[in-house]
């Protein structure tokens, strides 16, 4: 699938967003591949509510109790379960449905921080593994109408995530370290999903606007 390039303005997010008639658009891609940042231009122009993926991460202290916390950010570190069973909910827009966020700055999932009102026209949820074909992932796909896999240059991807890890507490080598040993093969399996997006968007020329 040849991808649709965003220029700077970003001008062909409009098209895109008006041939969408679902209500559940799902946005993947690898880590520091520029997800959050599109999901929330879309909120931005079309007043959707993003709910990550990552506010379905398991906390640090149950990934020591499993020996995963140096593998924080892979499939297994998720609850994919919890993330379908919300998007279910969430699809028969009923009733307000609370989720999780991700705290950054604590590198931790915070229960019950967004209101997804079911009056809420479009629901954008963004995150690695939404395409991952191993249980439970497949869960999460069937909830979406449709999913749309963000790519960006190798090189921007990885001076994104080893910004964000030193500005969590790393040290330039550990940030280096943790980007070669945990995200670049994350990046692999993410990347390898591509083939069963709906469309390929890739943003290394994009621009987002600040305002």
């Amino acid at each position: 699938m040849d991808p649709i390039r965003l220029s700077p303005d970003g001008r062909e997010l409009d098209p895109l967003l008006a041939a969408f008639t679902g209500r559940l658009l799902g946005v993947s891609g690898a880590p520091g591949a520029g997800k959050s940042t599109l999901a929330a231009e879309l909120a931005r122009r079309t007043g959707a509510v993003v709910v990550p993926m990552d506010g379905f991460h398991l906390a640090d202290v149950e990934l020591v109790r499993r020996g995963l916390l140096d593998r924080k950010g892979a499939p297994e570190t998720f609850d994919a379960a919890g993330y379908a069973a919300l998007l279910a909910r969430v699809r028969v827009a009923d009733e307000v449905v609370m989720a999780p966020a991700f705290e950054r700055d604590l590198e931790q999932p915070l229960a019950g921080a967004i209101a997804v009102d079911p009056a809420a026209p479009l629901v954008v949820t963004e995150g690695n593994y939404l395409l991952l074909d191993e249980d439970p992932w497949p869960r999460v796909h069937a909830r979406l109408d449709a999913v749309w896999h963000v790519v960006t240059e190798p090189v921007v991807r990885r001076r994104r995530l080893l910004a964000r890890h030193v500005a969590s507490g790393k040290s330039p080598a550990a940030a280096e370290q943790w980007v070669s040993r945990v995200d670049d093969p994350n990046a692999v399996i993410v990347d390898a999903t591509a083939s069963r997006a709906d469309l390929v968007v890739e943003l290394t020329s994009w621009a987002p606007s600040p305002g």
